[in-house]
């Protein structure tokens, strides 16, 4: 078998849940994989649903042609997204990197593998959306049956160019932090610079297209995918391969593809030992002195320690940190900007006031705050250094109450600066200002405790890389998906009732069901802790 086939399976089957479950006797830690698994498959389903809500909604405007299109889209954007936060975790600074490269593997070839398994472990998602998408196209487009083989082929293909270009970024972000002594504040920044300059690119496109400056207006959403298929060729060749089948444009994709493949790996691999090196060493400051030592509180000291640990991972820190950047930035903003001129923007005309969006206030801000706890994390960061701190002579009840704490302490700032800001820019009434900062506490309070709840119910130890914690774990996804899919729908409730109901009335029963919510989840983790 070829050596590098050899270090892939064995990639695979090391963080394989399926291969864990069949040898594994603890039953405790087979029935978190089930859950796991189902937790998964419901999100699949969801993704799946929307993606023939969207060909549904195409074949009713008479666009059924555009859906390849639209397919082919969405895998590279998801493709994109999800290896460009994904590369520090799994081609750089990973866990396994001294034994892997104590292995007689090229450095090329080593980061070759662990871009594989990368493309492999998101590989469900890609083909959720085809297949989704394949079925809508084929209920209202009938397509002949070589259609079938050759729209499953190519879309198995289509994400390893974006997923090369999303690489690449990450090997140069991280090339360009390693040589920093603070490499996880300055990675962190350069993601964050990246995100959003997207996010701007997005609104300067959308401004071009209503103001008819660029060449084409996009009238529709079927034009917009055109014009994506103009400047991604790649979504163009899909198109002609798919719905023509063209053998030339299946032949381009499959071969553009293994070329950029080899012309990547070239460069990553000849800096592959120098940048992880770089990464995993710790400076040290020449000019040290001892200074008086204070005295802290065990929780304050607690807190602390996960602050360090969470500006010691460029995961961690972008994942857990990004919704309190863009609050503080969305808050300094709102300062110097029209307030109402950019609702009209954001809201494209619909009848919405600002009066009616004002109880809607600290849940928009949680919206961002609130979607990533670190509570929901931190358990399982501990992985094989738990048992240190089960050695250590703290209650448990002292130890995750220390956890929450930090979490207060990174969402409560960043929440009460935004709704500030925003009640300022809009001219809330100050008791209105002041109910919304207390909603806001309420909510980083319920936030906290939830988290935790998750973290300590679904916490996994055996873990081989950070991502699979901070991204893909368990604790994570049953925080995340409820959380914000309630936040949505509450945000659209109380923008609703709004125009019936006194918006203070409104708050103040948020306040009241969000407490007790905050309350019972806080005692659950107290009652958590016994049990462990």
């Amino acid at each position: 078998m070829n050596k590098n086939v050899i270090l892939l399976k064995n990639l695979l089957l090391s963080t394989s849940q399926w291969n864990i479950y069949k040898f594994c006797k603890d039953k405790k830690k087979r029935g978190k994989i089930v859950g796991n698994s189902i937790g998964q498959a419901i999100l699949f389903i969801l993704l799946m649903v929307y993606c023939v809500a969207n060909c549904i909604g195409y074949s009713k405007f008479g666009l059924t042609k555009a859906i390849p299109e639209m397919c082919a889209t969405l895998i590279a954007s998801l493709a994109f997204i999800f290896t460009f936060f994904k590369t520090n975790g799994y081609l750089f600074d990973f866990k396994e990197y001294d034994m892997l490269m104590s292995l007689p593997y090229k450095p090329k070839s080593i980061a070759a593998c662990k871009f594989i398994y990368m493309y492999i472990k998101s590989l469900p998602w890609f083909m959720s959306v085809s297949i989704s998408m394949l079925i809508g196209y084929a209920i209202y487009e009938k397509p002949g049956f070589a259609v079938y083989p050759v729209w499953i082929i190519l879309s198995m293909i289509m994400p390893i160019i974006p997923m090369l270009a999303a690489a690449f970024l990450g090997f140069l972000v991280a090339k360009m932090g390693s040589g920093f002594r603070n490499k996880t504040i300055v990675q962190t920044i350069i993601t964050v610079l990246f995100v959003f300059a997207m996010f701007g690119a997005r609104f300067v496109l959308e401004d071009m297209f209503r103001n008819n400056k660029a060449e084409e207006v996009l009238n529709s959403l079927s034009s917009a995918t055109g014009s994506a298929g103009k400047i991604y060729l790649p979504i163009k060749w899909f198109r002609g391969a798919v719905t023509e089948l063209k053998i030339s444009d299946m032949l381009l994709i499959i071969g553009i593809s293994l070329v950029l493949f080899e012309l990547v790996f070239i460069p990553v691999g000849r800096s592959y030992r120098k940048i992880n090196s770089a990464l995993k060493s710790h400076a040290a400051s020449r000019a040290f002195v001892m200074t008086e030592q204070k005295e802290k509180s065990l929780l304050n000291t607690i807190a602390y320690k996960e602050f360090k640990r969470m500006t010691g991972s460029t995961i961690y820190l972008t994942n857990a940190g990004l919704g309190e950047i863009m609050c503080i930035v969305a808050g300094i903003a709102v300062l110097f900007l029209d307030i109402d001129k950019l609702l009209s923007k954001v809201l494209m005309g619909a009848p919405i006031t600002m009066e009616m969006i004002y109880p809607a206030i600290p849940l928009i801000v949680y919206f961002f705050v609130g979607m990533a706890a670190t509570t929901a994390m931190t358990p399982s960061l501990e992985g094989k250094n738990y048992w240190i701190v089960q050695s250590l002579p703290i209650r448990k009840k002292t130890l995750y109450q220390g956890k929450m704490l930090f979490n207060m302490y990174l969402t409560v700032p960043c929440m009460a600066f935004a709704i500030l800001a925003v009640c300022f820019s809009a001219r809330v009434p100050l008791i209105n200002t002041v109910l919304y900062v207390i909603q806001g506490l309420v909510l980083c309070a319920f936030s906290t405790a939830w988290g935790c709840v998750c973290g300590i119910k679904h916490m996994r130890l055996d873990w081989e890389n950070e991502i699979e914690v901070v991204k893909q774990g368990a604790a994570v996804s049953i925080y995340l998906l409820p959380n914000m899919l309630i936040t949505m729908a509450l945000i659209a409730g109380t923008v609703y009732l709004g125009q019936f109901i006194n918006s203070l009335l409104i708050t103040g029963l948020l306040i009241v069901v969000v407490g007790i919510l905050a309350v019972l989840s806080y005692a659950k983790v107290m009652a958590l802790t016994k049990e462990e």
